[in-house]
């Protein structure tokens, strides 16, 4: 929804495309393009947004919501800023994010005009074009395509062909037979079609054809594309020329391909956003002076804590080269076996298996009394990765811009203008 209640990954995916646009406008000085942010007002549920993480901490904003979230009031938020400005400290950084939260959240009265402010605040000096989809203006340019999804739901049939294709990949969402979402104020419910007649799911409203349709004709707004039509929307709204996103986003974009075609709306091409890991000069010098590569980093803590302690070991942990003897002896043991009876063949597999065993439980030991030896190097180890990779995932999935922001201020976005290529199709590594 935005970047206070979104981890880091929302502000990569915002300069990725700023970014991009800016290399065709360099390229192509005589095409109009522009970075824009569409704002997914209508589409989030609110137990998804409700929340942010700041320095490890989550601060939660505990109310009710059961409509569209861009529509839901931000009174009662106060609450969740009186917690965030303690957490925060008392810096220059720090007092400009705070009034940056009031000025979005307290001085507007919905979700959407506070993220729209927000995106605009610190993004509007690049040309940032923002769009909220719930608008009615929009919907009624949209209102022909939530018709023919209304009377023939063809996004339903497309989309489960192409699933078909693309087994056995892993499949991001799954259509329904309506792919509409039907909302007001306080509700947001699926329009299901059962027996000649429109149902509001979860509600006792419903419609004949005739009267949903007038419905569609005079209150498009009331109607709501889910995730399978929202794509099109934004396609025939404002037509891009790149999509960027995760790779889940991508994942699901790559299932509406055939639906794009049969409704003749051009499908745009579709980039994998950036990604980064933000690390400070400190835990850069931290990495070295332990032997660190990034590379280490990024595995798993288990393997890299095994392959710490193996390489700063005074002696060898690994066993290979007793395994090789062993085997070697054993095969004078099965050619002998083939020789004689069958059930001394049998016999001379199992003991063979059995001591093998006891190889693996012997290094196992070995290694674990060794990383007992080096504790104390392992454990700064362990916490330096903790730091960069916060729970054991990747940092942008958790952590909050702001808490970077307090520390680095406006050169942080700078930072990431600057380092963040989305044609370079990396993983970067960002030391502030």
């Amino acid at each position: 929804m935005n970047l206070f209640t979104g981890p880091l990954y929302f502000l990569y995916k915002i300069v990725s495309t700023i970014n991009l646009t800016k290399e065709l406008k360099a390229k192509y000085p005589d095409q109009n393009f522009v970075p824009v942010y569409w704002m997914a007002t209508e589409d989030h549920d609110f137990e998804e947004i409700n929340y942010f993480t700041f320095r490890g901490k989550k601060i939660r904003w505990n109310t009710a919501s059961s409509g569209p979230v861009g529509r839901l009031s931000t009174s009662g938020i106060e609450a969740v800023f009186d917690v965030f400005k303690k957490e925060m400290g008392t810096s220059e950084n720090a007092e400009y994010i705070s009034h940056l939260f009031q000025d979005a959240y307290l001085n507007h009265s919905n979700l959407a005009d506070a993220t729209r402010f927000l995106a605009n605040e610190l993004f509007g000096k690049y040309g940032l074009v923002i769009l909220d989809g719930d608008d009615v203006e929009l919907k009624k340019e949209f209102a022909p395509y939530m018709k023919a999804e209304l009377l023939f739901q063809k996004s339903h049939q497309e989309v489960q062909n192409t699933i078909a294709k693309m087994k056995p990949y892993d499949i991001q969402v799954n259509p329904r037979e309506i792919n509409l979402f039907y909302i007001e104020d306080h509700l947001r419910e699926r329009i299901v079609f059962e027996k000649d007649v429109y149902k509001i799911n979860h509600t006792s409203l419903q419609f004949s054809k005739d009267e949903i349709l007038d419905l569609l004709e005079k209150n498009p707004e009331k109607f709501s594309p889910n995730v399978i039509l929202r794509p099109l929307y934004q396609e025939v709204i404002l037509p891009n020329l790149c999509y960027i996103g995760g790779g889940g986003e991508l994942a699901y974009w790559l299932e509406l391909k055939a639906f794009f075609d049969t409704v003749a709306v051009p499908f745009p091409i579709l980039l994998f956003r950036n990604s980064a890991l933000l690390a400070t000069e400190k835990q850069a010098a931290k990495a070295d002076k332990l032997g660190l590569t990034w590379q280490h980093l990024f595995q798993k803590q288990g393997e890299l804590t095994a392959a710490k302690t193996k390489e700063i070991s005074e002696f060898p942990i690994d066993l290979s080269i007793q395994r090789e003897h062993l085997k070697n002896q054993f095969h004078y043991l099965h050619v002998l076996a083939n020789q004689t009876d069958p059930s001394f063949s049998g016999a001379v597999k199992a003991q063979e298996a059995k001591q093998l065993k006891g190889l693996d439980k012997l290094e196992k030991r070995l290694l674990k009394a060794q990383k007992r030896k080096y504790q104390d190097e392992l454990n700064r180890i362990i916490s330096l990765q903790n730091d960069l990779f916060p729970n054991g995932g990747l940092q942008e999935r958790s952590a909050n811009f702001s808490e970077f922001y307090i520390e680095y201020g406006n050169a942080l976005i700078e930072k990431l203008m600057t380092e963040l290529q989305p044609l370079e199709n990396k993983f970067t590594i960002v030391t502030l």
